[in-house]
């Protein structure tokens, strides 16, 4: 091989491994955004439980949620900001949307509106997401925050399906 083949093979090696670096950095610092979107979606949800609720239940379940929640929150701002990733201050579009959803029609049925969207499916998806995080992040410390974080988003999930007013999906 001559002298400049060999030097742009290993250009081209270094820039896909320096891509394949940031890549891995990125899928990472995604997961991380949002898990702070869905946990923020979170406790928006459940402060408006906390008004809005009728069910004694159902207002138990929020304030474990706004506690639990929280408490997670902190811990994954304090991750990223080791990671240098800048967190969503806030739930997504799609969850502000599906905040006011929740909060629109009829009082009579907002337990189940809210049990249904942010205590049972909110939480499949957010495992889903954690378990993916769990499998295939690419640092250590994102992966054990996400080991550590499941088994509660499983009780979540569990106590919501627990609540009278939740479908059992």
């Amino acid at each position: 091989m001559r002298p400049a083949q060999r030097f742009m093979s290993l250009t081209l090696f270094v820039a896909c491994a320096a891509f394949a670096a940031h890549a891995h950095a990125r899928s990472d610092a995604s997961f991380m955004k949002e898990a702070a979107h869905a946990g923020a979606a979170e406790i928006e949800a459940a402060k408006l439980a906390q008004t809005k609720a009728k069910n004694a239940d159902v207002k138990a379940f929020a304030d474990t949620m706004i506690a639990d929640h929280t408490k997670v929150a902190d811990e994954l701002k304090a991750l990223a900001a080791t990671k240098n990733v800048k967190l969503p201050d806030g739930p997504s579009m799609t969850q502000k949307a599906e905040l006011k959803l929740i909060d629109a029609g009829d009082n009579d049925k907002f337990d189940e509106r809210y049990a249904k969207s942010f205590g049972v499916k909110a939480h499949q998806d957010t495992i889903k997401l954690f378990e993916e995080a769990s499998k295939n992040a690419k640092d250590a410390e994102v992966k054990a925050w996400a080991d550590k974080t499941l088994p509660g988003l499983r009780h979540h999930l569990e106590m919501a399906q627990a609540l009278g007013v939740a479908p059992k999906e």
